[in-house]
């Protein structure tokens, strides 16, 4: 027969001892466990006899309680002096100075596309987006692209592996326009929007990036001439470089997806090594632009004898490049912050018309 009141002491003694509370747990199941040696006695209840049974049991049982009770206290204590000892290892002086914060920034790229947006916001276009990844329809076809065009071409695109079961094979987008397009063909007219976004073309150099942004515009509606078009990309340009007004010129090109076609250009100085704009005797192309070609409208479900409208498109980068003094291109996509450091600009400042743009 075990001498309980000899394993209560010797319990008490270890549970008094222990000094963690991982120790504490290997004294508990010891003795309260599936195989600790209170489990065991209790166990052993059921061959005595009931004589034995009335005597022992409540003996067995007041160890257990007591064994229980002074592990709950010991926990208790151990689990409060591991947290006051946590506490005070982890403590902060506040009366030292504290740690230089890291200092981020908007990059000129945003905060050329915030200004953009701004104000195109308020001459009452609204923001439309879409797909990185199009297919050659809302890309390439529906925009009037002819099935020859160099633009299709993999030295100039960027195409995915091919459909196995339709052989179809997308692109990354290569304009913003395609948002044109699925505006067109989801929104009835009159439609007034700006595309901003990511683009992607084959193409690296001082002021080139395989990866770039653009915004592009859109207006349709009944009696849209050239002279509507004129007005908003000169009002633009002038506010964007917060000018009173600037001196444009709008050369003749060649676009697929419209007709009259035209680059802008804005006069310009480049002497001295500063770029002067409204001075000068030298242009500088800054956009192109157009009449969306009645092919395109009639692709998109639109009545080109019903329906006309202008479309315009800029590089953002480009601008932002231009009006911040930026001379290199692939700097802006080298992630070194000591560059956005000296470019960068404030986050908490957003571009709006009470307080200006810039």
């Amino acid at each position: 027969m075990t001498d309980l009141n000899q394993l209560e002491l010797d319990l008490i003694n270890a549970i008094g001892a222990a000094d963690s509370v991982t120790g504490l747990e290997d004294i508990r199941v010891a003795a309260l466990g599936k195989s600790g040696s209170i489990s065991g006695l209790l166990k052993g209840l059921g061959a005595m006899s009931p004589d034995e049974r009335r005597e022992q049991g409540p003996l067995i049982n007041g160890l257990r309680d007591r064994v229980g009770a002074a592990l709950s206290a010991k926990k208790a204590g151990l689990e409060a002096a591991e947290l006051d000892a946590r506490l005070l290892a982890e403590r902060i002086d506040l009366t030292l100075p504290a740690r230089p914060r890291r200092k981020g920034g908007v990059h000129p790229t945003m905060q050329a596309m915030d200004e953009i947006i701004a104000i195109f916001a308020e001459m009452g276009f609204a923001v439309a987006e879409g797909p990185d990844i199009e297919d050659d329809f809302h890309n390439f076809t529906a925009l009037n692209f002819p099935p020859k065009h160099p633009a299709r071409e993999l030295h100039d695109t960027f195409f995915l592996k091919a459909d196995p079961e339709t052989g179809e094979r997308k692109v990354l987008r290569t304009h913003t326009s395609p948002v044109q397009v699925r505006t067109m063909m989801s929104e009835k007219p009159p439609i007034r929007i700006i595309a901003p976004g990511r683009t992607f073309r084959k193409d690296s150099d001082a002021t080139h990036t395989p990866m770039f942004h653009q915004v592009e515009g859109l207006v349709i509606d009944r009696a849209i001439h050239m002279g509507h078009l004129k007005w908003t990309l000169e009002t633009f340009v002038a506010r964007y470089f917060e000018l009173s007004g600037v001196h444009a010129r709008f050369r003749p090109h060649h676009f697929p997806f419209t007709e009259p076609s035209a680059e802008m250009d804005i006069r310009c100085d480049r002497s001295g090594g500063s770029l002067k704009l409204n001075e000068g005797d030298d242009w500088m192309e800054i956009l192109g632009c157009g009449m969306v070609h009645p092919n395109v409208l009639r692709n998109c479900g639109l009545d080109p004898d019903e329906w006309q409208g202008f479309a315009f498109g800029m590089g953002v980068d480009r601008l932002a490049m231009l009006k911040y003094g930026i001379t290199d291109l692939r700097p802006m996509f080298e992630a070194d912050t000591r560059w956005l450091a000296h470019y960068g600009f404030s986050p908490f400042v957003a571009p709006n018309a009470a307080s200006g743009l810039s």
